[in-house]
């Protein structure tokens, strides 16, 4: 078990309606956001881009002039950190994602390791959206490694099942990444692993030679438990508005800081001290902070 555990603030998410939620959009206030969690202990940041036009903040962008203003933004507030930018698009055009890495040049970035089916249900039944397909077939995700691999960006693969876990270490043995494996458990989302702290104890056993693991959880009070067993497991540690709006003892959280704090005494309760973004680039193999 390492005995520094990173912390990364997933910022604001996909869809989150700033209207409904807390969630920041602009630059500016993901700065903020980002200076709050930073100074709380997360080294890493991940980043998801939204419209900034009035009224579309709960759009996604693949804007790249976004994707600097934002990234020129949080690295100005926080020196030092590592920015994990997103890439999860549905459908084969990563285009915009593509566009936006070779903009900003992220020391990290999301790799969606495979397919899911995305669904949710209503308590009454009914679908809370329409089924769709969460698309990432291996031709989709060597392209976004290929591009990854040219612009010396490391891959943090995201992983929604079991399967996808066991992908990644095929991903490797066939030469289409190199370099430290970082894989994330995403549990929580309801057509992918539950949130259960005794499935997250067997999925360590999947990881290739040398991995580095989180978990990302999403839900409520559920999640702080499994959060905490993450740590005492040796994994690294997520959270932010992306992922809940909750603290441990069930109050709605203010902001991105507030959920940094809570996920740093999980670290610290299992006895591991918080890692500098200096000592998660050795960990992960980054370049050098610009």
């Amino acid at each position: 078990m390492s005995d520094k555990a990173i912390l990364t603030c997933a910022l604001t998410g996909v869809l989150t309606d700033p209207q409904q939620h807390p969630v920041p959009v602009t630059p500016a206030q993901m700065a903020a956001e980002a200076r709050d969690a930073y100074n709380a202990g997360a080294s890493v940041m991940h980043v998801h881009l939204r419209r900034q036009e009035p009224g579309q903040g709960h759009r996604p962008s693949w804007d790249p002039d976004v994707a600097e203003a934002v990234v020129d933004a949080i690295r100005a507030a926080c020196p030092g950190v590592v920015i994990n930018l997103t890439t999860g698009v549905v459908g084969p055009d990563i285009s915009g994602p593509v566009a936006c890495l070779r903009r900003v040049k992220p020391e990290a970035a999301a790799c969606n390791a495979g397919s899911l089916n995305y669904l949710k249900l209503k308590a009454d039944g009914t679908w809370a959206w329409p089924p769709m397909v969460f698309d990432n077939p291996v031709e989709k995700v060597g392209a976004m490694l290929d591009v990854m691999n040219e612009l010396h960006i490391h891959p943090e693969f995201e992983c929604f099942d079991v399967g996808i876990v066991r992908s990644v270490g095929m991903y490797l043995q066939a030469g289409m990444f190199s370099g430290v494996p970082e894989l994330n458990f995403v549990m929580g989302v309801a057509s992918g692993m539950p949130c259960d702290a005794d499935l997250l104890a067997l999925l360590p056993r999947w990881l290739p030679p040398g991995a580095v693991w989180q978990s990302t959880l999403i839900g409520r009070a559920e999640i702080w438990p499994v959060h905490q067993r993450t740590a005492e497991l040796g994994g690294m540690l997520r959270t932010g508005l992306e992922d809940s709006f909750y603290l441990p003892g069930g109050d709605r959280a203010p902001g991105n800081g507030a959920m940094i704090e809570a996920l740093a005494r999980c670290a610290r309760n299992a006895g591991r001290a918080v890692a500098t973004p200096a000592e998660t680039r050795k960990m992960l193999g980054l370049r050098a902070a610009a």
